[in-house]
């Protein structure tokens, strides 16, 4: 079984604590116990009637630390970083009776001027803990402001039960009071309105003492801009502002206009004390501010015053010149060369095609292709401003034709040959790679030759003449197969090819029908030289039927009868000799020791005298 304890949490805040609804100046008083990690001096004599201790302090004591709960285990274990200094603070183990805990005087203070009270409070008991009942003996403090002879209460207001909570947080209170006609220095007093017990422990930190003031804005006449750009080529310029306090504080308005060049360093205006305010002429960047005080006595003390948000007046320059890369004088010889200018940031560049012009050509760019000869014309904008661009700067543009030469060429040669090379272009400049500078150069050697021609615009084209000797053919193979015949040669190239030494084709392909002696030729398409082979072609059947009727009975082989010795010799599949024969005429029955063999594929080479081989195979068909 499990339940669920809901613990309700209340608080009630004093009608008279409250923030500063206006404008706080810098701190006249900031107590903040300490910035380093550790347990801090203790408070200086008279400012608590509290025993200070090293360590969590018990009823009646307290510390200076940034460390809790080291020998009381039921407050929390750390303090929450969200104070304005986040170093120590004032551990208080409230007493058994009420009563004051803190008191210190405040000096510095302004007479007739508003001020803001402020200090963060932490109830430190862990409700978590479950060591006291419920939430613990909640915290509950009074803050008092007296004058400095402690016989006058200025203010008072009290921060109503704070619980004791399972999440350690901070929370500010304040609470604002006006100082009196010669008041300068009062009385900081800080009761604990709780019993002591199981519970009422607290921590304080950043007790701080500001002037408060209205919040005021300040904006050009009609007007609610807080800032305002000026375009440099209409300087100077006077301007008309006017402070508008939102008399959250004050009731009456004393004013000092002060400018900065920076927003840093500040100066007053002299006489510029009323509410609108007309500025000199401005040239540069300038922040506005006014100083309001209550009192005009307060205007020499910005501790006693409050200080406006600032107006700044923006002076946009005039866009720089653009710095030119240089004209361009080229040669018409590949991408067309760009013209360009750079331009810092944040500015942008646009072109045009004369100097008086307001159309730009192209826009947004630093560089710009022309598509023909002239002057240019580039100008800085500030994009997404009224201004005026900056001035123009002439760039000059000029695309000269280049020498137009053919492709470059490969050219064959028969290997010992001479060759002249040149090219259809006059009027120009010749350098070979040779070192010649001839309009032709004659080549004697293969390799790569390369031209190069100015003109009279010093544009310059280059072409390169590769020169290969042809080399002669030379026949590597001769495939025979029963009439068909195949040429090949070592090298690749474009041949032409021939079996009687004056009818060449291209195809390294024939077919004849009569056997014999053949010669085969193969020449370059140059006819640089004609290389020659002979080879032997037989034919025979493809098939033989041994049946004796007259027809296909016999495996006879023609052009044998040509070569002064051949021999033949047959064999069946399995490579078994089953013919031998020589002489110049060859004729088999299909038997073998007197019988006729089967139906099968069988094989023959003849062996020719100085030749090659002959080999083939025909079907036995019974």
């Amino acid at each position: 079984m499990s339940f669920c304890i809901f613990v309700f949490f209340t608080k009630t805040i004093n009608a008279q604590l409250g923030f500063c609804s206006g404008s706080k100046g810098d701190p006249i008083f900031h107590e903040d116990f300490g910035s380093g990690s550790g347990t801090g001096n203790p408070l200086a004599a008279g400012i608590t009637n509290y025993t200070y201790v090293v360590g969590d302090p018990q009823d009646g004591q307290y510390t200076i630390s940034d460390q809790i709960s080291q020998q009381i285990g039921s407050w929390h274990n750390s303090l929450p970083s969200t104070t304005v200094s986040n170093g120590r603070a004032l551990i208080v183990n409230a007493d058994y009776t009420a009563g004051l805990f803190y008191q210190t005087p405040i000096s510095g203070l302004c007479e007739n001027a508003s001020y803001e009270f402020s200090a963060y409070l932490m109830n430190i008991f862990n409700a978590a803990s479950g060591v006291c009942e419920g939430s613990g003996i909640p915290i509950n403090v009074r803050f008092e402001i007296w004058n400095a002879n402690d016989t006058q209460l200025l203010k008072q207001g009290s921060t109503g039960d704070i619980a004791g909570s399972s999440t350690a947080f901070w929370e500010q209170y304040a609470m604002t009071f006006q100082s009196q006609p010669g008041q300068n220095s009062i009385i900081l007093k800080m009761f604990n309105n709780s019993e002591g017990g199981c519970g009422n422990d607290l921590a304080i930190d950043d007790i701080i003492f500001s002037s408060c003031g209205d919040l005021t804005t300040i904006s050009p006449s009609n007007s609610t801009e807080n800032e305002i750009s000026l375009c440099e080529e209409s300087l100077p310029q006077t301007i008309s502002l006017e402070a508008n306090p939102d008399f959250s504080v004050y009731s009456d308005h004393y004013y000092q206009w002060q400018r900065s060049p920076d927003g840093q360093t500040w100066n007053d205006i002299p006489g510029a004390t009323q509410e609108q305010f007309s500025t000199t002429s401005i040239a540069t960047d300038t922040y506005f501010r006014v100083q309001v005080a209550e009192d005009p006595v307060n205007l020499a003390d910005n501790l006693c015053s409050t200080f406006s948000e600032v107006f700044y007046v923006e002076v946009i320059p005039i866009p720089p010149i653009p710095t030119s890369n240089g004209d361009v004088f080229s040669c018409d010889d590949g991408t067309p060369p760009q013209l360009s200018v750079s331009v810092s940031s944040p500015y942008e560049v646009n072109w045009f095609d004369s100097a008086t012009s307001i159309t730009p050509i192209a826009t947004n760019t630093e560089t710009f292709t022309p598509s023909e000869n002239g002057t240019y014309f580039a100008e800085a904008y500030l994009p997404n401003s009224a201004c005026n661009p900056g001035a123009k700067i002439q760039l000059n543009y000029n695309l000269y034709e280049s020498p137009q030469l053919s492709a470059d060429e490969l050219i064959e040669i028969c290997a010992g040959d001479s060759l002249e090379l040149s090219t259809a272009i006059s009027d120009v400049m010749y350098d070979w790679s040779t070192g010649a500078t001839t309009p032709s150069i004659t080549v004697f050697e293969e390799g790569s030759y390369s031209l190069t021609v100015t003109n009279s615009d010093g544009c310059t084209a280059t072409k390169t003449f590769t020169v290969n000797f042809i080399q002669e053919p030379e026949i590597t193979e001769i495939l025979v197969d029963n009439g068909f015949i195949k040429i090949l040669t070592l090298q690749e190239g474009n041949f032409l090819y021939s079996l009687d030494g004056n009818t060449f084709q291209t195809s390294n392909k024939f077919q004849v029908k009569e056997g014999g002696v053949y010669t085969a030729y193969v020449k370059d398409s140059e006819a640089c030289g004609v290389s020659a082979r002979e080879f032997p072609v037989l034919l025979y059947p493809k098939f033989i039927t041994p049946n004796q009727d007259g027809a296909n009975d016999i495996f006879q082989l023609k052009g044998t009868e040509y070569f002064s010795s051949s021999e033949l010799l047959i064999f069946d599949r399995f490579g078994k000799l089953l013919f031998r024969q020589n002489g110049k005429r060859f004729l088999w029955d299909g038997s073998y020791n007197g019988k006729y063999l089967p139906s099968n594929e069988y094989w023959f080479m003849v062996t020719i005298e100085g030749m090659p081989s002959v080999k083939g195979h025909f079907s036995l068909i019974k």
